[in-house]
């Protein structure tokens, strides 16, 4: 049996271990790049290792997809397609900012199984606030179930917005140049993002690629919390796949109002 508290405070013990004693204590040799522009740290390996540790432990029979391994072995992806179930770690979500010292990141976990999103967990270790999710029993946050914010105006409302339209324009600007939203306010977490959309202080979370340890928790959340998430093309959210556009809104005016500008991502 899923416990999701017990999970949530692996998470929270994960973090006060290994992401941060290390915030603004990183040394140059603490940082590199798996790829130009992609970074990771010594924090976000030491992260995942002791997660994917203990997960295992907690559930036998269970597999881990890393972020951090599946950057060393693509086909670990493979994984989402077996009948385990999978745990999906982003140690930290939004490394950039991390490796820069600036507040901005957070560690996803997911729990997938058969296609389906079962679990997710979002937790900024900075504020030590976490945003769950059960598939059926509502998002939660500090004991609080949460319901995003339906009732926003399209001029009001905003959110984040990520990748360029088939015209080549990027996501961001279209939607801030059209007039129908009131801004774009990209973060560089997507987790932290669809927490903000579970939390109703946003109304849309718009990503150019679906990889499943930025999306699969966040989708699921935002779900659960009474908004629409799925594949921008309209398809049901798959954490399977990994390169698709994907939309999380707060309310139907927000969906519709997001794919109205921007159409299609390329």
């Amino acid at each position: 049996m899923l416990d999701v508290e017990t999970i949530a405070r692996f998470i929270r013990e994960t973090a006060a271990v290994a992401i941060v004693p290390r915030f603004r204590q990183l040394r140059q040799e603490d940082i590199r790049e798996k790829k130009p522009g992609d970074l990771v740290t010594i924090a976000d390996l030491e992260a995942e290792r002791l997660l994917d540790e203990r997960l295992l432990a907690a559930m036998p029979g269970s597999a881990v997809l890393g972020e951090e391994a599946a950057a060393k072995d693509p086909a670990r992806l493979k994984l989402l397609a077996g009948e385990a179930p999978v745990w999906v770690i982003d140690p930290i979500d939004g490394t950039a900012n991390f490796a820069r010292g600036e507040p901005g990141f957070a560690l996803i976990l997911a729990l997938v199984q058969g296609a389906e999103v079962r679990a997710g967990w979002i937790y900024n270790p900075l504020d030590d606030s976490m945003v769950l999710a059960e598939a059926g029993s509502g998002a939660w946050s500090q004991g609080r179930r949460l319901a995003v914010d339906r009732e926003a105006s399209a001029e009001h409302m905003v959110g984040a917005a990520y990748g360029r339209t088939t015209a080549g324009v990027r996501a961001a600007k279209a939607l801030g140049d059209s007039g129908r939203i009131g801004a774009v306010r990209n973060l560089g977490s997507s987790a932290l993002e669809y927490s903000d959309v579970a939390l109703g202080r946003a109304h849309f979370s718009l990503h150019s690629r679906s990889l499943p340890w930025d999306h699969a928790a966040g989708m699921l959340i935002v779900a659960e919390a009474g908004g629409i998430a799925g594949f921008l093309d309209g398809a049901r959210y798959d954490p399977r796949i990994a390169d698709r556009a994907v939309l999380a809104a707060a309310s139907r005016i927000a969906w519709d109002t997001v794919r109205a500008v921007i159409g299609a991502l390329a």
